[in-house]
């Protein structure tokens, strides 16, 4: 066990702050919703009856307890590990390691070990709650699948920019952090391109939407908006869960629309309509291009803030490692951010509820009623049973749209304002 100093301990301290927090204000939301949202609010009266609300109620606390269990004994567990002086143990049998061996090794590791460790909480999320209230459809078959896809694909695209940074580390000096972020910003743009026409591929299969009505409408109401959409697709979703959603992906030529299976299933043409032209309010309203600024420059910031950590020797020996590798440094430095990380997220929350609110005026404006947007937005809740009755502290940690109710009641008092 290595011993405790003013750093160790101002680090722990933070952590536990933010877990406590964290975990608190999800059970503040909890509360919230046994106290208030027992009764079906008048805007989902019709919609929702009291005993779906029961069955919304149950599915909410069900994984607020889920997330305790998971979030407790996981970082319980990071906390042990960092205390104990395991990974100064493990960086001294690397010693003899050549460096890039010696970081990928390091990182290897303590991944696969989050992995193996995450896995009974990925079974019992799927199998046990999403199974009992009918939103889990994948096989075991399926899930081992995805797990090793997944792995294979972090093992690509992870192994990837690790070496890449390694190997800036080793040979670019004190400026490694300016390439460093530009790399990064690079990788970036180029996921916007590989995601929706290579990785997405690996997990769904997605096909053409069929011509008809639909699809008319779709491509009707791209070309209205000026937006070449590279093709709509239909993809398999309810092989895995009945859980609905459409979303637009890519960049330039890989643009495409993308509709779940199970949204066309229970959502008539004019909602699923809507729901695109809030899609394209994003485009529109360039809060893609937004994003990856925002991000350019917040990555810029931690990358020269890594790069002065990094070279500060006390931060090693407060974690008790005796030498300053730079994998170890970058280790360090990533542990740092998660607590702060939690207290700084409300900041992108209530950037990305704006966005979202530009959206859904944009909906609005383009098809000059607000009734399918609405209506939709009530089926989806009932279908994924969604918390409509959050508390205002949660949402502000954890929302990256606005509540249902809020949404609801600007966007009917947006349509009468118009006079639509």
């Amino acid at each position: 066990m290595i011993s405790l100093n003013a750093c160790l301990i101002a680090y722990i301290s933070v952590y536990l702050l933010s877990v406590v927090l964290c975990l608190a204000i999800e059970r503040i939301n909890i509360r919230y919703l046994n106290k208030f949202g027992v009764k079906v609010p008048v805007a989902f009266q019709g919609v929702i009856h009291e005993g779906e609300l029961k069955n919304i109620i149950r599915y909410t606390s069900d994984n607020f307890r889920f997330h305790f269990v998971r979030t407790s004994a996981g970082k319980m567990l990071f906390l042990l590990i960092i205390i104990s002086g395991g990974l100064p143990w493990f960086d001294e049998k690397l010693a003899n390691t050549n460096f890039f061996s010696a970081g990928l090794i390091f990182f290897a590791v303590i991944g696969l070990g989050e992995m193996v460790a995450g896995l009974p909480f990925d079974y019992y999320h799927s199998f046990v709650i999403e199974e009992r209230y009918g939103f889990n459809t994948k096989t075991i078959k399926i899930w081992i699948s995805d797990l090793v896809k997944g792995l294979l694909v972090m093992i690509v695209l992870g192994g990837f920019l690790l070496s890449a940074l390694l190997l800036m580390l080793k040979f670019l000096g004190e400026n490694w952090w300016i390439w460093a972020w530009a790399v990064f910003l690079c990788f970036q743009l180029l996921m916007t391109v590989l995601y929706p026409t290579i990785i997405a591929p690996l997990f769904n299969a997605f096909t053409p939407l069929e011509a008809g009505d639909l699809k008319i409408g779709i491509k009707r109401l791209a070309q209205r908006e000026g937006l070449d959409i590279e093709g709509i697709y239909q993809m398999d979703a309810t092989r895995r869960t009945r859980h609905t959603n459409a979303y637009f992906s890519g960049l330039g030529k890989a643009k495409r629309i993308v509709l779940f299976d199970s949204l066309i299933q229970c959502h008539s043409h004019a909602e699923i309509l809507s729901i695109l032209a809030h899609e394209i309010g994003h485009l529109k309203k360039n809060h893609i291009k937004k994003q990856i600024l925002l991000s350019g420059f917040v990555s810029l910031l931690l990358f020269f803030l890594a790069a002065k950590l990094m070279a500060w020797e006390k931060l090693y020996e407060s974690f008790g490692f005796s030498a300053m590798s730079p994998y170890v440094g970058l280790f360090l430095v990533g542990i740092l951010w998660e607590p702060v990380n939690f207290f700084l997220s409300p900041i992108g929350k209530a950037v990305s509820r704006k966005f979202e609110r530009e959206a859904d005026f944009y909906s609005l404006g383009i098809l000059k009623t607000a009734k399918p947007l609405v209506t939709a937005l009530k089926k989806m809740a009932k279908e994924n049973l969604s918390n409509i009755r959050p508390h205002p502290l949660y949402v502000f940690f954890n929302y990256s749209h606005p509540p249902l109710l809020e949404r609801i009641e600007y966007l009917e008092t947006g349509e009468m304002s118009r006079g639509l």
